[in-house]
């Protein structure tokens, strides 16, 4: 399985937010997606995830045409999205934030399974379990994002900046576990972050955007190698 997309725009009324964007992301690899605001990076998992529409080249995972069927039909094959700022239910508890993520699976023991196995990788939400959303940390609503995400038993992660706003010590937890969902579940990633030493770090390919278009593209460690990425963008 890959995911695969080729020749990809995307626009915002008349600006062209993506522009002619191709990239290939094989399975169970990390991809991260950097650049600066402005770049694309969120437009372009969006736009993956069925959130907006494509005004021109395609994405497919798994030979499936990811721009041709409603979003909630790819959660069906497998693809999760966490958007940007923590996306969960302030006034649920962690648990019914969790069982939203597997609203559509029928199977109550099998979403019970998934549910321990999650609290398993994140033990703080076991502990808050019948608490508000409202009343964690933002470090304990990212990770409860990214759990919701895991209750669809998804095969493609696309995660918007989940470093965005939160503590160093927690950043380095949240990007961890991001690694170790590749290592221990075989997950795809596409990780967009502005942190991109971080990304790059626990990615296996790079991708950095500029207005929309993609300017180098390679092993994660050819980009933290190149004195261009460096410079341009991570600051040294």
């Amino acid at each position: 399985m890959s995911l695969v997309v080729s020749n990809l725009s995307v626009d915002h009324g008349a600006i062209r937010a993506i522009s002619g964007v191709s990239f290939t992301v094989e399975s169970g690899e990390i991809a991260a997606v950097i650049g600066s605001n402005g770049a694309g990076k969120t437009t372009l998992l969006r736009t993956l995830s069925g959130l907006k529409s494509a005004s021109h080249g395609s994405a497919q995972w798994n030979n499936h045409d990811l721009f041709s069927v409603k979003p909630e039909f790819n959660v069906r094959h497998g693809i999760a999205h966490v958007g940007e700022g923590k996306s969960v239910i302030a006034e649920l508890s962690v648990e019914e934030n969790l069982h939203l993520g597997a609203i559509w699976r029928k199977n109550k023991k099998e979403m019970k399974s998934t549910q321990l196995d999650v609290i398993e990788l994140f033990p703080i939400l076991g502990e808050r379990i019948k608490q508000r959303a409202d009343t964690l940390s933002g470090g304990e609503r990212q990770m409860l994002a990214i759990g919701r995400a895991l209750m669809a038993k998804p095969q493609l992660l696309l995660l918007d900046e989940p470093s965005l706003g939160l503590a160093p010590l927690v950043i380095e937890q949240i990007f961890q576990t991001i690694k170790s969902l590749r290592d221990q579940m075989a997950l795809t990633v596409v990780l967009v972050e502005q942190n991109a030493l971080g990304a790059l770090e626990i990615a296996d390919t790079g991708i950095a955007l500029n207005l929309g278009k993609v300017v180098v593209a390679g092993s994660a460690q050819s980009l933290l190698n190149d004195p261009a990425v460096r410079a341009a963008y991570l600051g040294y």
